[in-house]
């Protein structure tokens, strides 16, 4: 019998993770989630005959995943499979433009050259300055606990802060993408990245440059099962090693003694534990969990500017693509307006960047015969009390038209099913604050170090995990994040 009880709030990727490797580690493990299912932003949605996976769409670094597998002592590839892309991203500029991302560099650099014109010297420049950052920071920043400048006291954090100028941290994304990039549409398709992660490329770091590296190194993946594939293969691992899920019940209270998190309180009656691991939003973490402890609140981190959001429309659409993929890219012609009125204005531009992800493409039961799941997903900011309401029946009209124009079809009459997820939406689902899909922005160079740590500095037996907290958001990071809290017990 374990020894040690822990209870871990929401049952996002993170939390099952974080439920996985405490249980490896001897405790009894108890999720609470609020939704009727698990999964968090990582659910799906099922309607007329179609099926969408409702968050996250892209699974890159998968072995973060086969790990949790591995630790438990398991064949990763008996419980969840998947398979490498070919084509990482189709890109449609206004202009005409079609390039498509392949996954092979070579075959990626001659694609380059051959549309755009760029030589293959840039592209090979970017990719290892990409590989650069992420060698510097994985080891000293992804990988481990942060708390301050203490935490760079080893070997790797002073290399990192020995080579402090191949970080990049002085200049934007942009800024740094324009220097290297003669070609504008190269420049937007790396400025994009800055998306991967809710923010700003005009504003956030060009250390943030690092990102393609994920990608293009590591490769995109596809599972077998779809997204969601991953949290029911991850809750089914969990529930093997004996952790316990309760669905449709919300956590009321983080119940503290002394200073010390001795448990939660769930439908009034408290469940004691050893440790407790919040998968919740930081700031709903204090501000509902903790509210009887004002004085333990992390204000600075509270009060930092959240990351931008997502509207998605998920069409049913009564027809096939062939010149579509499972990832697909719709710039707009002014990126610099679009991001203006995302940060600025808090609007959304009336050209919007459109990302259409369609699964059916490779799991074909995903959509009736003849016909595509389509994921359409354009950046918004964060909700802040716009007319959201105005906003999407505008912004599904300029959707409607920019594909339309560019796919040579009338789209609005292939549309037979239909649903919408917006901001408000997104924060009543899976309490992430103001609707913000990574927590907070990494808009300012000092943004990734101010993250609020996998460990309470304050309050004993208290841990955090999720895409709120360090190191970040995307499920690479959340993963690493419930690492991490292991590693800290």
């Amino acid at each position: 019998m374990p020894s040690k009880k822990a209870v871990v709030i929401g049952a996002g990727i993170a939390g099952i993770a974080a439920a996985i490797r405490l249980a490896v580690k001897g405790y009894a493990v108890e999720v609470f989630e609020a939704n009727a299912t698990p999964g968090g932003k990582l659910a799906e949605i099922e309607k007329d005959g179609f099926r969408f996976d409702a968050g996250p769409s892209l699974l890159t670094m998968p072995q973060y995943i086969d790990e949790l597998f591995e630790l438990a002592g398991k064949d990763p590839q008996a419980y969840f499979q998947y398979q490498k892309l070919d084509i990482n991203c189709k890109y449609f500029y206004e202009d005409g433009t079609k390039l498509t991302a392949y996954a092979d560099k070579a075959q990626f650099e001659k694609e380059v050259t051959a549309v755009v014109g760029e030589p293959a010297e840039a592209i090979e420049k970017q990719i290892a300055n990409s590989a650069k950052i992420y060698e510097l920071t994985a080891p000293v920043f992804l990988q481990r606990a942060f708390s301050g400048l203490k935490s760079l006291f080893n070997k790797e954090g002073f290399k990192a802060l020995f080579n402090l100028g191949k970080l990049d941290t002085s200049r934007t994304m942009h800024q740094a993408n324009q220097n290297l990039f003669k070609d504008e549409r190269m420049v937007q398709f790396y400025d994009r990245y800055a998306t991967y992660n809710g923010s700003n490329p005009y504003q956030a770091p060009a250390t943030l440059n690092v990102i393609p590296h994920l990608e293009q190194h590591y490769g995109a993946y596809f599972p077998k099962e779809g997204m969601y594939g991953i949290t029911t293969s991850l809750v089914n691992l969990a529930k093997i090693l004996g952790v316990k899920f309760y669905n449709n019940s919300p956590v009321e209270e983080i119940v503290l003694k002394s200073k010390k998190a001795v448990g939660i309180k769930v439908k009034g009656e408290i469940i004691n534990a050893d440790v407790v691991v919040a998968n919740m939003d930081i700031w709903f973490t204090y501000n509902k969990l903790l509210s009887a402890y004002p004085k333990l609140h992390p204000e600075k981190i509270l009060k930092q500017e959240r990351s931008s959001s997502a509207l998605i429309f998920y069409w049913g659409i009564n027809k096939k693509f062939a010149k579509l993929d499972l990832h697909n890219i719709f710039f707009s012609a002014d990126y610099k307006a679009e991001f203006d009125h995302i940060w600025k204005e808090k609007s959304i531009y009336n050209d919007p960047t459109v990302y259409l992800n369609i699964t059916s493409k490779l799991k074909p039961k995903d959509a009736p015969p003849g016909c595509e799941n389509w994921f359409v997903m354009i950046n918004v900011p964060a909700n802040t009390g716009q007319d959201w309401d105005s906003l999407i029946n505008s912004a599904r009209q300029n959707v409607l038209a920019k594909l339309s124009s560019r796919l040579n079809e009338n789209i609005s009459k292939l549309i037979i099913s239909e649903s919408v997820l917006d901001p408000r939406g997104i924060e009543s689902k899976t309490s992430s604050y103001q609707g913000s899909i990574y927590g907070t922005s990494s808009n300012s160079k000092y943004a990734a170090f101010m993250r609020h740590a996998n460990r309470s500095s304050k309050i004993k037996n208290l841990y955090f995990c999720g895409g709120s907290v360090h190191p970040g958001g995307g499920i690479p990071l959340c993963l690493l994040s419930a690492k991490i809290v292991a590693n800290s017990l």
